[in-house]
């Protein structure tokens, strides 16, 4: 196994934008082929080069690699092997590379993001490697959701703040006088001078600005997830992932609010604050 380009690379290292990648294959003309093809890739970084089943097992559990390029017919184990030594928590994004095209069935039944039939050319790697790299962004996103919402899960009831001047507002509208548990508010929005507190399916306008409100509440238990909102954690029921890194935030009343890229900072925040 050559590590000449894994040399740099720490095994705890996280992907980020880069996709580091494994090279399997006992054709060691096949094997500096697809370096060279790989050079011409962005932040694509090789980390090490196989020639048989048993490096390549190694090397994928030593280097935590995003990317597997992988042959079929190597020694000692063949790739078909390899994946079934590996835990689904070991398991990179694999690419099968193979001369032969009776395997592809097979391969995808093995749930193998793509069949790379040689001799395949720039254009074909490319056209996988851009796979792999949606196929990466999409399990990040997916990681990060369930952390998310794992860590709403254990936002307890024992945490809400106690009966207080602290824990409520007194509001005053149409001619009555409400005591409002600050624990009771779904989510906030800014209302020219006032904010809305939405309260179930009744809601409240208070003379205040959203961003003086915010600093009124508890952070573990609301978060802002917009310039005009602010959300109660506790009443979060599923976060649906969209384009360019934001949210749709389900509520468990059905609402849906919609949430700028600020929202994974903030929740990333709050998790690293009960980590």
């Amino acid at each position: 196994m050559s590590l000449e380009s894994a040399a740099a690379v720490s095994p705890e290292q996280p992907a980020g934008a880069v996709i580091r990648t494994i090279i399997a294959d006992d054709d060691r003309l096949a094997r500096e082929k697809l370096r060279i093809l790989l050079a011409s890739e962005a932040n694509v970084k090789l980390v090490a080069e196989c020639n048989d089943g048993q490096q390549t097992l190694s090397a994928v559990r030593t280097y935590r690699a995003d990317l597997l390029l992988l042959d079929i017919q190597m020694p000692g184990m063949d790739g078909f092997q390899v994946l079934n030594e590996l835990s689904a928590e070991e398991m990179p994004v694999v690419v099968f590379t193979s001369a032969y095209d009776q395997y592809a069935i097979r391969a995808f039944e093995a749930h193998a993001l793509d069949y790379l039939l040689k001799p395949f050319d720039q254009e074909r790697l490319h056209h996988a490697i851009e796979r792999a790299r949606w196929e990466l962004h999409k399990s990040q996103d997916h990681e990060i959701t369930h952390r998310i919402l794992d860590l709403l899960s254990q936002v307890k009831s024992d945490m809400l703040p106690a009966p207080s001047s602290e824990g409520r507002l007194v509001i005053r509208a149409k001619g009555r006088v409400v005591f409002l548990n600050l624990s009771e508010i779904d989510w906030i929005e800014a209302s020219a001078n006032y904010v809305r507190l939405n309260v179930g399916k009744e809601s409240h306008l208070f003379r205040e600005t959203i961003g003086r409100i915010s600093e009124r509440l508890n952070p573990n238990h609301f978060v802002r997830v917009h310039r005009s909102t602010i959300v109660n954690v506790r009443k979060i029921k599923e976060l649906i992932p969209v384009n360019s890194g934001e949210y749709i935030v389900v509520l468990k009343s059905g609402k849906e609010l919609s949430c700028s890229r600020s929202f994974r900072a903030a929740l990333e925040s709050m998790i690293e604050k009960h980590s």
